[in-house]
């Protein structure tokens, strides 16, 4: 049986309330498995932000679960909430999230720092040389590409080997050839390095690197692929947004 990262049980996320109540996602169940990239798509408006961002535990549900392993999120204290983001889940998202004053490794490590731990050495320096990033870590943001910021953020959200790493447009910022080589990284993650990857993007392209697309459309899944090519991915985005 193939083990599952997190879910989503009847997840629902309601902003505002009576006349002015809008609701982002609407009774949601959905399963991400483990050593597996999944990308998450929708028009816009659809759900798809919302949805990550509670499966991260970064919002919280109106009403349903959401779990990250066996952990129900909902249950915990804003302590042991903040506690598993930083153990158990990684973060890449659009703007990078940089310290500018930090060197590009002291930005890398500084989730395990702020952790009180040790960074593995032997898995820091395979997650830097796969990234290219050996001759940059004494470069601080300013003195990097964007494509270079976003390795460093990429690597960052690897090194503490969480069960998940999340992914708002990773690629939003980039130009085609840093985006391929960040999605190629991405894939190798869940491949060689036995990452958990949910990543929500807007670009057919991005999503072909992925196991499996989860569409949305006002709040609902509305339908899976397996496999996806960007053809067949931007055909079923055509037909939401028709």
């Amino acid at each position: 049986m193939t083990s599952i990262a997190a879910r989503a049980v009847d997840a629902t996320k309601t902003y505002g309330t009576s006349d002015t109540a809008v609701t982002a996602i609407d009774n949601i169940s959905v399963e991400f498995e483990k050593e597996r990239y999944t990308a998450i798509m929708g028009p816009s408006g659809s759900g798809k932000s919302t949805l990550m961002h509670c499966m991260a535990g970064l919002d919280h549900l109106t009403s349903g679960q959401v779990f990250v392993g066996d952990q129900d999120l909902g249950v915990l204290t804003d302590r042991e909430l903040t506690e598993l983001r930083r153990d158990q889940v990684g973060f890449i998202f659009q703007a990078f999230n940089l310290i500018p004053t930090l060197t590009a490794l002291e930005n890398i490590t500084l989730p395990i720092d702020l952790a009180g731990r040790d960074a593995d050495g032997a898995w820091l320096d395979s997650v830097v040389n796969s990234l290219g990033l050996d001759d940059r870590l004494d470069h601080r943001p300013a003195e990097l590409s964007g494509g270079q910021q976003q390795r460093v953020a990429a690597a960052r959200a690897l090194v503490s080997r969480p069960e998940m790493v999340f992914a708002d447009e990773p690629s939003g910022n980039l130009d085609s050839t840093a985006s391929a080589e960040l999605l190629d990284l991405l894939r190798q993650a869940v491949r060689e390095f036995g990452q958990t990857i949910v990543m929500v993007t807007h670009d057919p392209i991005a999503a072909s690197y992925s196991d499996r697309v989860v569409f949305l459309e006002d709040g609902r899944i509305v339908d899976e692929m397996l496999d996806p090519t960007p053809d067949r991915v931007l055909d079923r985005i055509k037909s939401l947004e028709g």
